[in-house]
């Protein structure tokens, strides 16, 4: 005798969710717990009237192990987070591995004036807008006529 089930689109949404969990997990990470791939380093920017301010996060890096260049107008930052040896983690989120993060700046910058700081494991590089960039006021003369 045949069964008859009531549809629950719920339930199905569920069963695919998991199915696709699955299938991402296993083929592009090998497993949840186990991702060690490159990352791309999250950056907070906001601009001010004489520079470009970037921020990022990079907690128990010292600063030594920061790698951060700009070539024109591409500034990079590299670094590596170490993985601890712990044989069998119950629970793993933190992102471990190799970092890089490239960003194309837009806007003039005076490369000589560039700085960057390291505090409480949070890096932030300023970025002095170049003087042709920078707004400036232009006085208007009145013309005699």
């Amino acid at each position: 005798m045949a069964t008859i089930m009531r549809w629950n689109p719920v339930r199905e949404m569920v069963e695919m969710q998991r199915a696709m969990d699955r299938a991402f997990s296993d083929k592009f990470y090998g497993s949840k717990s186990d991702y060690r791939g490159a990352w791309t380093l999250p950056v907070d920017a906001y601009a001010t009237d004489d520079a470009i301010v970037l921020k990022a996060n990079v907690p128990g890096l010292k600063p030594e192990e920061l790698n951060v260049t700009l070539e024109g107008d591409t500034l990079t930052i590299r670094g590596e987070v170490k993985a601890e040896d712990v044989k069998s983690y119950l629970l793993r989120e933190r992102m471990t591995g190799k970092f890089e993060r490239t960003l194309t700046i837009n806007t003039p910058i005076d490369a000589a004036k560039v700085e960057a700081t390291f505090e409480k494991g949070v890096l932030t590089l300023t970025l002095p807008k170049a003087e042709a960039s920078k707004p400036r006021q232009i006085a208007v003369k009145v013309s005699q006529s």
